[in-house]
């Protein structure tokens, strides 16, 4: 039976994993190894969070995290290689732009193993993040690029990219797989809700956490002084990130919106199941507000999922507090047609005939 190794670092990635790592196992056909870098330490993943989400135990944890992203990348370039010879796959899987994902692509092409980039072909166009860089070098020493949407292919066409030896998919979007098939899961398992005495419809809810956004002690106290206003009219819960919490606390901010502890996937969900509107600076909560037909107001100057802005589900607001307000007035009074298909549909069978071509 043929090998493919997955390289993982952080618990987004192993919710989008699942999502093949299902169909790999239904089919019967390939031999899937995972390796967990341990980039993210994250105490939720435990063995009650695999369980829970039917993810199966990764066979390596390298445990390597909380260093500087140089000596991060380059420990995990060592130790993946040395898993690399023992397990000798005929592909490497990464998902996304993380170090892990650099890193494992690094240690494959270098060993002369066919390298698959799940969510191929996104861009923010903004150079001073790290994942952009992870993302542009990841691409570009691939065999197989699974672009998640439209726009993600052609950027790799107007990066030049048909003029390399790489196959490119429109493969369509795996969080969608995994938004509809643990949003069921979801329904069955919480009572998060009723915990939080919240009312479907009747709150706003929002993520602060990016560097550009905490680091920035003006802008964080714009987006805030943004929150407060909305919340005074609709009331706004916010699961606080630790930085967050930690930048919040060190200045002696303090604003009238409902905090709470971080929470787990199937709680998020039912968040986003029953919120009216997402405020937000993340990438994949953009997306996984439009799976749940919600709109969202985006907390950043660029988005890597241009089509939600340019149809009208999300409105770029950077940092500022009247932009955030005027957005999210118009879009908690507007009515969206979700039905629009963004991302395509069986995204997981897609991605496993276009891997299991690629080794054949």
């Amino acid at each position: 039976m043929k090998k493919i190794v997955t390289i993982l670092g952080a618990r987004p990635q192993f919710v989008k994993a699942a999502v093949l790592s299902r169909v790999i196992i239904k089919h019967n056909e390939l031999d899937e190894v995972i390796v967990h870098t341990g980039q993210h330490y994250d105490k939720n993943m435990s063995s009650v969070f695999f369980e829970e989400m039917q993810i199966p135990v990764p066979k390596y944890n390298l445990n390597i995290n909380r260093l500087s992203h140089g000596a991060m990348t380059g420990q995990m370039l060592v130790e993946i290689e040395e898993v690399l010879l023992v397990e000798k796959p005929e592909a490497v899987v990464v998902y996304g732009d993380t170090n892990s994902t650099l890193a494992g692509a690094l240690a494959a092409q270098k060993l002369g193993i066919k390298v698959v980039h799940i969510e191929a072909g996104l861009r923010s166009f903004n150079m001073s993040m790290p994942e952009e860089v992870n993302r542009i070098v990841t691409d570009r020493i691939s065999n197989l690029l699974l672009c998640p949407t439209q726009t993600a292919m052609d950027n790799l066409e107007e990066e030049g990219f048909k003029n390399h030896d790489i196959r490119m998919v429109n493969s369509g979007d795996i969080m969608k797989d995994a938004v509809e098939f643990y949003g069921a899961l979801s329904k069955e398992k919480v009572t998060f809700l009723e915990e939080h005495t919240l009312t479907k419809g009747d709150f706003v809810l929002a993520t602060i956490h990016r560097q550009e956004n905490t680091d920035d002690v003006d802008a964080l106290k714009e987006i805030f002084e943004g929150l407060a206003t909305v919340h005074s009219q609709k009331q706004v819960v916010m699961p606080l990130h630790p930085r967050t919490k930690s930048i919040l606390e060190t200045h002696q901010l303090n604003y009238p919106i409902i905090f709470i502890d971080p929470v787990g996937y199937f709680d998020m969900l039912a968040l986003l199941q029953n919120c009216a509107l997402v405020i937000t600076d993340s990438g994949g909560l953009q997306k996984e507000a439009f799976f749940n037909k919600k709109a969202c107001v985006i907390a950043r100057k660029e988005t890597e999922w241009v089509e939600l802005v340019n149809h009208g589900f999300a409105t770029l607001v950077g940092s500022n507090a009247t932009r955030m307000q005027e957005a999210t007035k118009h879009h908690l009074n507007t009515q969206h047609d979700f039905s629009l298909s963004l991302y395509g549909n069986q995204v997981g069978e897609r991605i496993y005939e276009e891997i299991r071509k690629l080794i054949s």
